[in-house]
């Protein structure tokens, strides 16, 4: 008789670290087009980043889920804060120099 041989889950580092990597993520910058076509799509299609992709030229499902996921988690909120401070003040000190 043969025994059957069940697959087990090997337990990997790679699983194990993979939230801690996705914490060190950089920002995705995307053009307003590219944005307002990722909701747009993901409305239609929901998560099939795949499908989504392929409809931005240069963008990978990869990268446009990582977007989303940055975008809409709590967990990147405070970064994202950050980085748009810094922006709007960036933005605040041309407008003062401009105007002296």
């Amino acid at each position: 008789m043969e025994k059957c041989r069940c697959k087990r889950p090997k337990i990997t580092t790679s699983d194990q670290s993979e939230e801690v990597v996705s914490i060190e993520w950089e920002f995705i910058h995307m053009s307003e087009q590219e944005e307002d076509l990722i909701y747009r799509m993901y409305r239609l299609v929901g998560e099939r980043w795949d499908l989504i992709a392929g409809r931005i030229p240069g963008r990978t499902a990869a990268e446009l889920e990582r977007f989303w996921i940055m975008r809409h988690s709590d967990m990147f909120a405070e970064k994202r804060n950050r980085l748009i401070d810094v922006f709007l003040n960036a933005v605040l000190i041309n407008c003062l120099v401009k105007n002296l």
